[in-house]
């Protein structure tokens, strides 16, 4: 049998983490308790999507 949770929501951390140190951290974490992760991340900066170029996506509250 295999269990998953699914979660949404974000994790605040000082402004000068990168989004590889953050998941790089996040991952290890994962590991190390012997479990797995699927799934993506997104940077928000000020309520914003930061888009791949680095420029200001949508706003997260917009649908």
């Amino acid at each position: 049998m295999r269990k998953e949770f699914e979660f949404q929501g974000c994790v605040e951390v000082p402004a000068e983490l990168s989004e590889d140190e953050f998941m790089d951290k996040f991952i290890e974490f994962i590991e190390v308790n012997g479990w797995s992760f699927g799934g993506g991340i997104n940077t928000i900066i000020d309520g914003f999507y930061i888009n791949p170029d680095g420029t200001k996506g949508k706003y997260v509250l917009d649908e």
